[in-house]
């Protein structure tokens, strides 16, 4: 009985340390683009208090993402499932403060020289859907957990858009260079599909859609930033 229950335990624990892993990798981005831009002086502590809010928010965020990762390589699922409620409330929490923080940017005169504001505004908005489809889906599928964790994988990397956009952006000056995020970006998907192969012999569907709907959300930004409601959503607010 010992022989047979010892592969599936090495199985499952190998699945929970790959995950555990690719949340240690984001937060690793995270410091690397926000990081950077402290060096290079493009952000500092000398910013309204919706910014530091805002950056207080997704610090916990990222924290309580790779907690959760954490706790289920430990094998400590019951507390994960008890910080569950919390973690998704959190999530719905920065979809509202990014709503409300990107409008703000735009009405102050806070975007990044390098994205137009009514780009800007589309890019920010589109990725918070994106991000709450992708947390939704995954809290309904919380009881299979095949899905689960790739769907809050996939939510967490299409929000590593920003960390990399501070990486890449200031050397393109350009709306477009949103688009290498796909690329980048999925990279770390890749590595999901990649590991599910060689463990599970096919690639979960999961992955499909997380990184489907990074593309879906930066090509919707291409094409609705320049249509008359975002520009004159975009000159309302002051952009």
């Amino acid at each position: 009985m010992a022989t047979v229950a010892a592969p599936g335990v090495s199985a499952l624990q190998r699945e929970r340390a790959f995950f555990f892993y690719m949340a240690l990798a984001v937060v690793a981005t995270v410091f690397a683009g926000f990081g950077f831009n402290f060096a290079m002086g493009i952000s500092t502590f000398h910013s309204p208090w919706w910014v530091h809010l805002h950056a207080l928010s997704m610090t916990t965020w990222v924290a309580l993402f790779t907690m959760q990762t954490w706790l289920v390589y430990r094998g400590n699922v019951t507390a994960h499932r008890t910080l569950g409620p919390l973690t998704a409330a959190w999530s719905a929490w920065i979809v509202i403060l990014g709503f409300a923080v990107t409008a703000t940017d735009v009405q102050t005169h806070r975007v990044p020289p390098f994205f137009h504001p009514n780009f800007f505004l589309a890019m920010d908005w589109l990725n918070m859907v994106a991000f709450a489809g992708l947390v939704i889906a995954a809290v309904r599928l919380r009881n299979r957990s095949d899905w689960h964790k790739r769907l809050m994988t996939g939510a967490m990397l299409n929000l590593l858009v920003v960390a990399w956009g501070r990486l890449t952006m200031p050397f393109i000056f350009a709306d477009w260079g949103i688009g290498l995020e796909i690329g980048i970006l999925g990279a770390y998907f890749v590595a999901g599909m990649v590991f599910d192969k060689r463990t599970r012999g096919s690639v979960h569907p999961a992955w499909l859609w997380g990184w489907g709907a990074l593309v879906a959300w930066i090509g919707a930004t291409f094409a609705l930033a320049w249509t008359a409601p975002v520009l004159s959503l975009t000159r309302a607010l002051g952009g």
